[in-house]
């Protein structure tokens, strides 16, 4: 249904003039403050606009200032309303499944940054087709998802049965129904009313949303080195667009986008984590629960074999051969 409706503005925006060569216009939902600018939106606009000479700038809307709906982001860019976008692949789970591999406990590891392991793929001809109409500038994923609680201590697979627990995706879905848990899916600018309020639990993310999204002030236990796998992004540019830029301004793109602006989101990220994990134990006042490797072990008995029964639905064994550096 989503490629569908993708189909459907493609059909809408080819008739309409293509945007502004010189001005292209960039849109997310986060705030300003997000991680997401200083890491990922003004390498790029920066780059750009110093090697064209200010030729082609780039202007940002943060807030969800050109639509508010994150799940529509990717819909948003393809009917043009805005030239770039950034979004989660788990938001619209069945468009991205390929690409999603690299949620997946155990895929990503330490030794192997994320984006390499979609960009690697991306190389290999595999995740395109999952980007219709577009330009991937950036691919890449977060930091360890963690436990973030409010009121239940989380440090055995036991301890999550029953628990409502905010998902971002169809993986990590999977992970919590795995470990008897119930999960909830919805856009992390929802997190923090809901577990203010009691709709959720407790939320399973990258601690840099503890920081992103204030979670500190509505949660108050966390459990960190569980293989709850990670989350993945992008930043898309229309097609349509780039293919009428300039070759000097296409140019600038290239060299400030790709692998090299996916590290730069990535790394964000995981300073963003650092942070923000020195800033929640310092309080004093919240549970910071880091499993050992035996306790990490009885979730993984549980979460890990779900890696490769998704692999097997999605007949991708060649996929995650390469993510995973084969």
């Amino acid at each position: 249904m989503f490629l569908k409706t993708i189909a459907a503005a493609t059909a809408v925006a080819a008739l309409a003039a293509p945007a502004a060569a010189e001005t292209l216009k960039l849109a997310h939902w986060v705030p300003p403050q997000h991680t997401l600018t200083a890491s990922t939106v003004e390498p790029l606009k920066n780059g750009v606009e110093e090697a064209t000479g200010g030729e082609l700038t780039i202007d940002v809307y943060p807030g969800g200032e050109l639509g508010a709906g994150p799940l529509e982001q990717y819909v948003r860019v393809v009917q043009g309303v805005a030239d770039i976008v950034w979004g989660l692949q788990g938001y619209t789970s069945s468009q991205f499944p390929r690409t999603m591999i690299a949620e997946l406990p155990g895929v990503v590891t330490e030794d192997r940054p994320g984006y390499e392991a979609i960009w690697d793929a991306i190389d290999a001809g595999y995740l395109m087709e999952e980007y219709p109409q577009t330009k991937p500038l950036a691919l890449w994923t977060s930091e360890p998802n963690v436990f973030i609680m409010k009121d239940h201590d989380i440090r055995t697979p036991a301890d999550v049965e029953g628990l409502k627990i905010r998902v971002s995706g169809s993986v990590a879905a999977d992970l919590i129904e795995t470990l008897g848990g119930i999960p909830v899916q919805m856009p992390a600018g929802e997190m923090y009313n809901a577990l203010d309020t009691g709709l959720i639990d407790g939320i399973v993310t990258g601690a840099s949303a503890i920081g992103d999204f204030r979670l500190d002030e509505v949660a108050n236990s966390y459990t960190t080195n569980v293989p709850l796998g990670r989350i993945t992004f992008y930043l898309v540019m229309n097609q349509g667009v780039y293919d009428g830029l300039s070759p000097e301004m296409q140019a600038a793109i290239d060299e400030n986008s790709g692998r090299s602006l996916s590290q730069s989101a990535e790394e964000g990220w995981y300073a963003t984590t650092d942070r923000v994990l020195e800033s929640i134990a310092a309080t004093g006042d919240n549970t910071i629960i880091e499993l050992t490797d035996a306790e990490a072990e009885a979730f993984g008995e549980l979460t890990i074999p779900v890696t490769q029964t998704v692999v097997n639905d999605l007949g991708a064994e060649d996929i995650l051969a390469v993510m995973e550096g084969e």
